[in-house]
């Protein structure tokens, strides 16, 4: 049997069935759900304090316009936060590592902000495609790099997202492995190893927060630019 490291990024099935939707739906039934209680109990309250600070970070250099993103941008983070963690649980599926659904989250939303854009203020939103004080030689070719400079946003999110957790994974795997054959051969270097590990997986939980963040928080400079 030949080891496939990259096995661990296929999509589970179940009798031919794609599990990728019960992936997806997991993270929301982990959520609490709303109570009725005048005081909550410290993890909601954690909860509560985080997502104001997050949305009062993320919403302070939009005007009054963008401030009704403020519902789908901070679901949107707990959400990839949610499916980040998870997969770095033992014998998980990280759906994340998938560029297919990375694109399907980013396609949407920076098209949104085009067209928010163009229909509020073309002018505007055209001008960002030629800068101010360009030389008329160069202006065709500015037009064609500033185009696909726009174009390749939402590409350059999901790669960055999908490239991220992908590297992650596969370092943890290849150090576990290392570990675990080190183990009855030198086993000092397997204890040095497993604490490489172990210091490998705390960066990959800040990692799995940080680009989750940093997706939502593209996706805010791409709003502001249009409203």
């Amino acid at each position: 049997m030949v080891l496939n490291f990259f096995d661990q990024f296929a999509s589970p099935t179940l009798f031919g069935v794609p599990l990728m939707a019960l992936a997806l739906t997991l993270p929301w039934v982990l959520l609490p759900s709303p109570t009725t209680r005048w005081l909550n109990n410290r993890l909601l309250t954690l909860q509560a304090q985080f997502i104001n600070r997050f949305t009062q970070q993320l919403l302070l250099p939009l005007n009054m316009g963008g401030h009704k993103w403020a519902l789908l941008f901070t679901s949107l983070m707990i959400f990839l936060i949610s499916l980040n963690m998870l997969g770095l649980l033992p014998y998980t599926f990280t759906p994340t590592t998938q560029l297919s659904l990375n694109l399907g989250f980013a396609v949407p939303l920076w098209l949104a902000t085009v067209i928010i854009g163009m229909r509020n203020q073309p002018t505007h939103a055209l001008g960002h495609l030629l800068p101010e004080g360009t030389p008329t030689l160069l202006i065709p070719i500015l037009i064609i790099i500033e185009t696909i400079s726009l174009l390749i946003r939402p590409l350059a999110l999901g790669v960055r997202l999908t490239a991220n957790l992908t590297a992650g994974h596969l370092l943890i795997q290849l150090i576990a492995t290392a570990a675990f054959v080190l183990l009855p051969l030198m086993p000092t270097i397997a204890i040095l190893t497993s604490t490489l590990l172990f210091l490998l997986t705390l960066l990959e939980v800040a990692v799995a927060m940080i680009q989750a963040y940093v997706f939502v928080l593209l996706l805010s400079l791409y709003l502001q630019e249009n409203v």
